[in-house]
């Protein structure tokens, strides 16, 4: 008699009974659910898992689809893999680095000993479909990690061997398709049919690969031009040419030599460079007379800006803070969302006519009264604080809003230079996989949420979505009309936030529905090796989100 599990189906609130070591592909078909765009992977006890997972104890699952954050990356990785092996299949000692997140897609480097042409990109397209038509099951293997490195070492896939060696795992999993092995940090699909939609383009000097849209996977999502945002990549690869650092393997290997000192000097001294060459920038243009600097959620915005503001200085300009927060609208003004609840962050939260007309006043030399907002009144005050620019002065105004066109509309466009601030992750677990930069910010703001405000981790990943519909409302629509781009996240950093990160990810309970994001940030995090906070200088813009900064928040 075949011994039996009880499986809870969170999709319709119902419970069967399971053959023990059933696969969820087999679970899903018991239960008769049916899912547009899925299922893709699944939770189990809130731990997300592929399809090819099977199940021997009594569970709760939920399937999930393409059109939530989970299935989407399980459909991505896919894609990835299909991109990897066909780039294999056509040049077996090709080298592809899956890159930089672009326009809607993500940028792939592609090294095969010469410039990659029109040709090259109709042929791994047609190869890429080709496969995906063949309906070629991906096989899920667990090894030793030494027979997986052994693996991955013939394929000539170091920086997956270097990760591996720096791991001290015992086992590893990665997956095959037709014979090609490649290791993904994550769930993929159990069957490269179920991609069904994809796009390849030259992009640059490499390629861009297209994805489906989120919000309607019948579509790729809306090619985006991004040429700053891509330069400010480029950029950051020059960095880690000068570091010797592409991938977590790497800074691995570095941390194991004693080298995180002079890896944390040099990192800190290229990002202060930056700074220092967009202060000459400003001081050069002589009729700027406003610094706008607009970034997402814990990006650094607020560290940018006084460190900004000393360079001013040294270029002979005197920076004067102003705060968008005191131009808010008295609280019966404010704009209202979908549920009937104030929206803040909406751009007409702020008086936009007083801006404006103040700051019109101040740069014909007038002198003007500064509001005050009172938050707990929820109204605009007088604050008596009185201001008169002066020849060499300079306003420096903070604020998710500040490169919207709409905010400073009927400001002169010459007298306004737009700064735009943002933590872009641009170091690798290995070359198949790449650590999104929401996850970067995501961990810099559990710190510092819990550090400053004692909110826990659960809470900040809760939040964590309305905070990205936000950003994705008012702040990256505008981030192409930015004088200057600046990254904040630094190749070193994800060492330094792992050791603070770590223990508060660690309380979330597992039957909250956070815990599977709290439980894939820990896993990645467990490839890295820890660098000591005690070694990042106290000028540092991680300092923001650490501790013991130099500045004054």
């Amino acid at each position: 008699m075949e011994q039996m599990i009880q499986i809870r189906c969170k999709n319709n609130k119902k419970t069967k009974n399971i053959r023990i070591g059933s696969t969820l592909s087999e679970v899903y078909d018991e239960f008769g659910l049916e899912m547009d765009y899925g299922p893709v992977s699944a939770k189990v006890n809130n731990r997300v898992e592929g399809m090819h997972y099977r199940v021997y104890n009594s569970k709760d699952v939920e399937f999930l689809s393409l059109k939530c954050t989970s299935g989407w990356r399980a459909y991505v990785r896919s894609l990835f893999f299909v991109l990897c092996k066909a780039v294999h299949d056509l040049y077996p000692d090709g080298k592809v680095y899956i890159d930089i997140p672009v326009s809607n897609g993500y940028y792939c480097d592609l090294n095969i000993g010469r410039y990659i042409t029109y040709d090259d990109v109709d042929r791994l397209r047609a190869r890429m479909q080709e496969i995906i038509d063949m309906a070629l099951p991906i096989h899920r293997h667990e090894s030793t990690t030494e027979e997986a490195i052994e693996i991955f070492r013939k394929l000539g896939s170091e920086s997956k061997v270097k990760l591996l060696e720096s791991t001290g795992s015992l086992y590893t999993t990665y997956y095959e398709i037709d014979g090609y092995h490649d290791n993904y940090y994550g769930t993929v699909l159990t069957n490269t049919a179920y991609l069904h939609l994809f796009g390849l383009e030259k992009y640059f000097d490499g390629l861009l690969l297209r994805i489906p849209s989120m919000d309607d996977p019948s579509k790729l999502g809306e090619f985006l031009k991004q040429d700053k945002l891509f330069e400010i990549f480029k950029e950051h690869h020059h960095w880690q040419q000068i570091l010797g650092l592409r991938t977590i393997g790497d800074l691995n290997e570095a941390a194991d030599k004693g080298m995180a000192t002079q890896l944390i000097t040099l990192s800190e001294a290229l990002q202060e460079k930056k700074i220092v060459n967009i202060a000459e920038d400003i001081a050069d243009r002589r009729g700027v007379k406003m610094v706008l600097i607009a970034g997402p959620s814990s990006s650094g915005k607020t560290t940018t800006c006084k460190r900004l503001s000393i360079q001013l200085l040294a270029n002979g300009l005197h920076p004067v803070p102003i705060s968008l927060d005191d131009y808010f609208v008295d609280r019966e003004l404010t704009p209202k969302d979908e549920s009937g609840e104030y929206d803040f962050e909406h751009l007409h939260a702020l008086n936009l006519d007083l801006l404006n007309e103040q700051m019109n006043a101040l740069f014909r030399g007038e002198e003007v009264e500064l509001p005050k907002y009172n938050f707990q009144a929820g109204r605009s005050e007088r604050s008596g604080r009185r201001l008169r620019l002066e020849g060499n002065e300079v306003l420096v105004v903070e604020g998710i809003h500040a490169l919207n066109p709409e905010l400073t509309s009927k400001i002169p466009d010459p007298l306004i230079y737009r700064v735009y601030a943002s933590a872009l992750t641009t170091i690798l677990l290995d070359s198949h996989n790449y650590i999104p930069t929401t996850d970067n910010r995501l961990l810099r703001r559990i710190i510092r949420d819990y550090k400053y405000r004692g909110v826990s981790a659960l809470e900040t990943i809760r939040r964590w979505p309305s905070v990205r519909a936000g950003e994705n409302k008012w702040i990256f629509p505008y981030q192409e009309n930015a004088d200057a781009m600046f990254n904040t996240a630094m190749l070193f950093e994800l060492a330094v936030l792992k050791t603070q990160a770590e223990p508060l990810l660690e309380l979330v309970p597992e039957n909250a529905d956070e815990y599977s994001e709290a439980y894939r940030l820990l896993k990645f995090l467990r490839y890295i090796r820890p660098i000591p906070n005690r070694q990042v200088p106290s000028t540092s813009l991680l300092r923001e989100f650490l501790g013991g900064s130099s500045f004054k928040y």
